[in-house]
C-alpha cells in the first residue's frame, strides 16, 4: 500500500504495519494521540505499537466494567428477594437501567464529545460505582441501579466513540468485533460470576474468612457479599480508566444551555438518519438490540414449553446465543471491511428464517446448535453495521454524538418490542405463533432494508 504525506511516499506491503506513527497519523487525517504530540520526533513509535498499548487498555476497561454491570443485575435481584419486594419489581430493575439511556441521550453525547473519552469513561465509572455503593448502603435496588444506568448511559458513548478517535477507519470492524465479544464474555461471566457470588458456599466463606480485627461490619447476607465483589471490579475498571491514551478533542458543542443541547440532538438524530450509510446502520443496529431484548424472553418461555426445561436451564441456555454473538463478531472482525459492510444484511434476512424454525426443535441439543447460529448470524451483521455507524457519526457530528443517538433509537426499539411482546403474552398467542411473528418481523424488515441499501456503497 502506498500512503501519501506531504509531497512523501510511503511504500507498506502489508498495509499500515510498520509506518511511523505520526506520518500514519498524518496520511489518516486523525487527529494526534497525546504521546505523538508531545514527542513527535519519536520515529521508533508504530502504529501497531500504539493500537497494542491503548487499544488493549480501552478493552480491559469495559471488560471489567461490563462484568461489574451484569453482575450487579443478578446482586440487585436476589437483593430484592431478600427484601421481599413484589415479583414485579424484578423485570422492572431492567426497565429503570434503559430508561436513562433514553432520557439522557441528547446530552451523554456532548458530555462524551466535550472531554477526552477515557476521563468520560471514568467519571462515568465512577457514578456506576455510586450507584452499586447506594445500593450497599441501603437505597432501594430499583434507584440504586437507576443511578447505575446514568453511569452506563454516559459511558456508552465515550468507549465507542474512542474508537473511530484513536484507530483509522480502516480497524474499526476489528476494533468492534474485539469490543462486542468482551462485552458478551462479560454477560457470560457475569452471570457465572454472579451466581456463584450468590450461593452461600462463598458469603459464608468471605464472612468467615473475611472480617477485620476490630471491626464490625453490617454486612452479613449473600447479596450485600457480592455488592462488596462487584464494587472491586468497578475500582479495577476506574484505575484501567486512567491510563487509556489520550486524543484530541473534536466536535465541542459551541454552547452548553440545555435548549441548544436539545435541539444539536434533534439535529443529530435527523441527520444520522438522512445519511444514507447512517440510516443502514442504524436501522439495523436498533432491530438488533430490541430483537435480541425480546429473543432472549422468547427463548426463557420457548424452553420451559418445547425442551422442559426448569427457569435455571433455560436461563443458562440464553447464554448460548450470546456464545454465538461472541463468535459471529471474531468472524466480523476477520473477514469483513467496513468498505463492503452492507454486503452482510442478508446475514439478517436468513437469521429471521433460523429463528422460525425454532418451532420445530424439541431436542436440547439441536436447540443449542440452533441458538449458537442465531447468535453467530447477528454478532456478523451487527458489527459491521457498528462500525459503519461509528464512522458516519464522527464524520458527520463526532462519535459522542452518534453513539448518543444510536443508544436512543436502540432503547427505544427494547422498549418497544417488549411491549408488544408482552401485548402478545396477554392476548394468550401460542408460543409457536410469537416465534413465526417475531422471526418474520426480522426477515421482512432485514428484506426491505437489504433492498434499499444494497447499492450505498457501490464505486460511484
Amino acid at each position: 500500500m502506498r500512503l501519501a504525506v506531504g509531497n512523501e511516499q510511503i511504500e507498506s506491503a502489508s498495509g499500515f504495519e510498520g509506518l511511523p506513527a505520526l506520518l500514519w497519523y498524518k496520511a489518516a487525517g486523525l487527529p494526534l494521540p497525546v504521546t505523538l504530540r508531545q514527542n513527535p520526533g519519536n520515529s521508533a513509535l508504530c502504529l501497531p505499537d500504539l493500537m497494542n498499548r491503548g487499544f488493549y487498555t480501552i478493552l480491559a476497561a469495559q471488560f471489567f466494567s461490563a462484568l461489574a454491570d451484569n453482575a450487579l443485575l443478578f446482586a440487585a435481584i436476589a437483593l430484592l428477594a431478600s427484601l421481599h419486594a413484589p415479583a414485579w419489581q424484578t423485570p422492572v430493575l431492567q426497565q429503570f437501567f434503559v430508561f436513562a439511556y433514553i432520557v439522557l441521550a441528547p446530552f451523554v453525547g456532548p458530555f462524551a464529545d466535550s472531554l477526552p473519552k477515557g476521563r468520560v469513561m471514568f467519571v462515568a465509572n465512577a457514578v456506576k460505582l455510586a450507584g452499586c455503593l447506594a445500593m450497599l448502603l441501603g437505597m432501594h435496588p430499583l434507584f440504586a441501579y437507576g443511578i447505575v444506568g446514568v453511569g452506563a448511559a454516559m459511558y456508552s458513548p465515550a468507549k465507542y466513540g474512542i474508537l473511530t478517535e484513536y484507530l483509522p477507519h480502516q480497524r474499526l470492524v476489528f476494533a468492534n468485533g474485539w469490543m462486542e465479544g468482551l462485552t458478551v464474555a462479560a454477560i457470560i461471566l457475569g452471570a457465572i460470576l454472579g451466581g456463584i457470588m450468590l450461593g452461600p458456599e462463598f458469603a459464608d466463606y468471605v464472612l468467615k474468612h473475611g472480617e477485620l480485627p476490630g471491626v464490625d461490619l453490617w454486612i452479613d447476607t449473600a447479596p450485600e457479599v457480592a455488592i462488596v465483589c462487584i464494587l472491586t471490579l468497578y475500582f479495577v475498571a476506574a484505575i484501567i480508566n486512567l491510563y487509556i491514551p489520550k486524543v484530541a478533542i473534536d466536535h465541542r458543542l459551541p454552547k452548553r444551555n440545555p435548549l441548544f443541547i436539545l435541539q444539536d440532538f434533534w439535529h443529530s438524530l435527523s441527520l444520522l438518519w438522512r445519511d444514507p450509510l447512517g440510516q443502514v446502520s442504524l436501522a439495523v443496529t436498533t432491530l438488533f438490540w430490541g430483537a435480541g431484548a425480546t429473543l432472549r424472553l422468547i427463548v426463557l418461555t420457548w424452553a420451559a414449553l418445547a425442551l422442559k426445561f426448569d427457569l435455571k436451564r433455560a436461563t443458562q441456555l440464553t447464554a448460548v446465543v450470546a456464545i454465538g454473538i461472541a463468535l459471529g463478531s471474531i468472524l466480523a472482525a476477520k473477514y469483513v471491511s467496513l468498505q463492503r459492510a452492507v454486503r452482510v444484511l442478508p446475514v439478517g434476512i436468513a437469521m429471521g428464517l433460523v429463528v422460525v424454525s425454532m418451532m420445530f426443535v424439541t431436542d436440547w441439543r439441536v436447540a443449542i446448535g440452533l441458538l449458537v447460529l442465531v447468535g453467530a448470524m447477528g454478532g456478523y451483521f451487527v458489527v459491521p453495521m457498528n462500525a459503519l455507524l461509528q464512522h458516519r457519526g464522527h464524520l458527520l457530528m463526532g462519535a459522542g454524538h452518534s453513539i448518543a443517538v444510536q443508544n436512543f433509537n436502540e432503547n427505544l426499539s427494547i422498549l418497544l418490542l417488549l411491549g408488544i411482546y408482552a401485548l402478545m403474552i396477554k392476548s394468550e398467542l401460542s408460543m409457536n405463533s410469537m416465534i413465526v411473528a417475531f422471526g418474520l418481523f426480522i426477515t421482512t424488515t432485514m428484506a426491505w432494508i437489504t433492498i434499499k441499501h444494497w447499492h450505498d456503497q457501490d464505486p460511484q
